[in-house]
């Protein structure tokens, strides 16, 4: 009875972080200082990877066991979903979100920065459809 708590748990909040991070740090990554900027996108990354990295692997292992296993009430094809945007996520992240940050730690880089802004929409685009998703499927898991 616990998985689907805890999968729309981490998902709303990554939902939420999302959200904080694609409206508000972002943007804000371009007023760092030249001499501070490497710096700054180094702990930036180490930080926020304490802060997400525990929830993305929460949100995508109870993803996987709702796919395979769906609990009463859900039909399969809301897990099936669920894990495609997952795994959206995870692939944006890993192939497009992560070199990008790595490429900023060398120093500003203004295309790339208003890259990581343009493309951190896939990713905040699939976390709002997940998070309606998991609230329709708590909805229904939950007996309502």
């Amino acid at each position: 009875m616990i998985l689907l708590p805890l999968h729309a748990a981490a998902t709303l909040v990554m939902f939420g972080v999302i959200l904080i991070v694609q409206r508000v740090h972002y943007p804000l990554f371009r007023y760092v200082r030249t001499a501070d900027y490497e710096a700054f996108q180094a702990i930036h990354m180490r930080r926020i990877t304490w802060i997400v990295g525990p929830a993305m692997a929460v949100e995508l292992a109870t993803a996987g066991w709702i796919a395979w296993a769906p609990p009463p009430g859900l039909p399969a094809w809301m897990g099936w979903t669920g894990l495609a945007l997952v795994l959206a996520i995870w692939a944006t992240t890993g192939l497009v979100q992560v070199p990008l940050h790595a490429r900023l730690t060398q120093g500003f880089d203004a295309a790339a920065h208003r890259r990581l802004v343009a493309t951190n929409w896939v990713r905040t685009a699939a976390w709002a459809l997940r998070a309606g998703l998991v609230c329709w499927m708590l909805g229904r898991g939950l007996g309502g």
